[in-house]
């Protein structure tokens, strides 16, 4: 079952880094569950930058890690609340991680573009680095989740602005890697490349760096973070040959991932491979 998947491999991930790490920030400790709906990330007060906040009973800053959650939605829609469903099916398995479930700017085209989320995201991150003490987590091994451009933006993140090595898993559901490829080898492209356009403001004739830095199979080094992936063989909105391509990319770096496919199944998949 999927999340029983993912649940597993971020679990042994935080145990190999463990062995080569500290061991967190100190020993405070809150005995409560809570869960904080819409808590705002940065000064601004649009829903679009704010985050549920769920923390477990027993927790504290030496054992209780951290897992942020990026929604999907083509850049330009979806919400957290997407993934509440398998929220309710993940948290139950988390046992002493922490998750922070976040929204982010969407993209319009213009004023918000990617470089926006990509700042949204490194917000969120900050806001929890600051509130790590009184959460009662462990800030310094970090997992990041996320689905569709939710999984680009997390990818992104972790191989291009992992400046602090705090996060050491990335969990990638579906997500697009090669936005030059999404452009121009999309087998749909009077669908794909409005999207992509309006995201990346641009298109890769006119602007080929935008598309090389918004990638981040460009950014696969040997200290790239372990990667989860998983991807339908019928998915014909981000087609698989991204993940295959990402595959290959860390293989030659040598960075553990394990791959995972889903026979048939297309975009967003549905059903017995989310349980």
């Amino acid at each position: 079952m999927m999340m029983k998947r993912i649940l597993v491999y971020l679990t042994l991930v935080v145990f190999v880094t463990s062995c080569t790490k500290d061991s967190g920030n100190g020993g405070n400790t809150a005995q409560q569950e809570l869960i904080l709906t819409d808590v705002a990330y940065t000064s601004s007060s649009s829903v679009e930058q704010k985050m549920d906040v769920y923390l477990p009973a027993n927790r504290s800053t030496a054992t209780t890690y951290t897992l942020i959650m990026i929604h999907g939605g083509s850049w330009s829609g979806g919400d957290k609340s997407d993934f509440n469903t398998d929220l309710a099916t993940l948290r139950p398995m988390l046992g002493n991680y922490a998750v922070f479930n976040i929204n982010y700017r969407l993209a319009n085209g213009s004023s918000v573009l990617l470089q926006q989320q990509i700042d949204d995201v490194n917000s969120a991150l900050s806001f929890i680095y600051s509130k790590a003490n009184e959460y009662a987590i462990n800030t310094s091994k970090i997992g990041v989740m996320g689905a569709s451009a939710g999984a680009h933006l997390a990818l992104l993140k972790s191989y291009k602005y992992n400046t602090d090595n705090k996060i050491v898993a990335v969990v990638d559901l579906f997500g697009p890697t090669d936005m030059t490829a999404m452009y121009n080898n999309h087998p749909y492209p009077i669908y794909a490349q409005p999207i992509i356009q309006n995201v990346m403001g641009t298109t890769p004739t006119t602007n080929a760096s935008a598309y090389f830095n918004g990638s981040p199979i460009n950014f696969v080094t040997t200290n790239t973070p372990p990667t989860i992936i998983f991807h339908g063989t019928a998915d014909e909105v981000v087609p698989i040959a991204q993940s295959i391509n990402l595959r290959n990319a860390l293989d030659v770096a040598n960075v553990s991932y394990s791959y995972n496919t889903y026979t048939g199944e297309g975009h967003g998949w549905t059903g017995a491979y989310l349980t």
